[in-house]
């Protein structure tokens, strides 16, 4: 080998994994929409995020799959040779130039999941409720200078002051009378205030009825709290009371509501604000399909990571693992 050759060959080894992934990824969008795009440093950090953060995605989820039964395993390695790349290139530009960080917690989530059209992984993006906080920020047409998320507690003091013909800025009381012995959630409250223009403020209160309405259909109890099943060597054999972050989950859905409030503004809708709706639906419709090829089969393949975090803040998460009774979606993900 000539001297050229092994100092090329240093080079090319001495080049991370994380910034060969963005190399390829800004090849495979430019070759898809048939432009360069230039990223800032800024934003190519967050796609070599994206790499770190899907590597051990892809890792977990397969050593999941090869724990199911045979007869259950989808045949197909959940490995990057499987990856649908072209997808995922357009897609990570696109919450990289909005600034989705997979590395910061309640960002963002990477969740594979299996298109049987292309017989390939297609990667599934689950805003956190801080990925929801900056999209409203960046893309929202009227920004509250401040956003409160509270719960409220039976022993807790709250009253809301609604504008009328008498009052025409909204706010409210509030008082904490035992910080140390609230009571139970009765329910909880967000509120958006204006500084320089307060009648624009607005509350807006949920009771834990509320609340409990927007749970995932398949929230985990390791979240929530309540009965799962017990599992020995594969086998149901009982079922236990799990305590959960109930207060914690109940704060992050009112936080996600606030957020979700903020009206978006149509003039600053871009092409990565609508690459990320089409992700959204495309997501969306794949777990439809997965829910009628799990009926209609009698045979659910869940290829979703995850586990619970052992962290003082609970992960959020949208999904539960079927037959495993373990948390799915990853931490921080719902």
């Amino acid at each position: 080998m000539t001297e050229e050759n092994q100092k090329t060959a240093i080079e090319k080894k001495e080049i991370a994994p994380s910034e060969r992934f963005t190399s390829m990824v800004m090849k495979q969008f430019n070759s898809n929409v048939g432009s360069d795009v230039a990223l800032t440093n800024f934003q190519k950090r967050l796609v070599q995020n994206y790499f770190i953060s899907l590597d051990s995605v892809l890792r977990t989820t397969d050593e999941k799959r090869l724990k199911k039964a045979e007869k259950n395993r989808d045949k197909t390695p959940v490995t990057w040779a499987n990856v649908n790349m072209d997808k995922l290139a357009l897609d990570v530009v696109a919450y990289a130039k909005i600034g989705f960080d997979p590395a910061q917690p309640n960002h963002i989530n990477l969740i594979p999941f299996k298109n049987n059209t292309t017989g390939k992984y297609d990667i599934g993006f689950i805003e956190g409720y801080r990925g929801m906080e900056l999209k409203a920020v960046k893309y929202g047409l009227d920004v509250p200078d401040l956003v409160v998320v509270e719960l409220v507690y039976a022993n807790d003091k709250f009253k809301a002051i609604k504008k009328d013909l008498h009052n025409k800025v909204e706010s409210y009381e509030f008082d904490i009378v035992n910080a140390f012995d609230r009571g139970s959630i009765i329910g909880g409250f967000y509120y958006h205030s204006y500084l320089n223009t307060p009648e624009k403020n607005k509350i807006v209160m949920m009771t834990l009825k509320d609340i409990e309405k927007r749970k995932p259909e398949k929230a985990g109890t390791e979240f929530w709290g309540g009965k799962k099943d017990k599992w020995e060597n594969g086998k149901v054999v009982g079922s236990e009371e799990v305590e959960g972050w109930f207060d914690k989950m109940c704060w992050k859905t009112i936080y996600r509501a606030a957020h979700g409030d903020v009206t978006i503004d149509s003039q600053k809708i871009d092409d990565d604000y609508l690459r990320l709706k089409q992700m959204e639906n495309d997501f969306a419709e794949a777990e439809v399909n997965r829910e009628i090829r799990a009926n209609a089969n009698g045979e659910f393949i869940d290829i979703t990571p995850g586990q619970p975090s052992s962290e003082s803040e609970p992960p959020e998460t949208n999904f539960e693992s079927e037959g495993t009774g373990q948390p799915a979606g990853g931490p921080e993900s719902w």
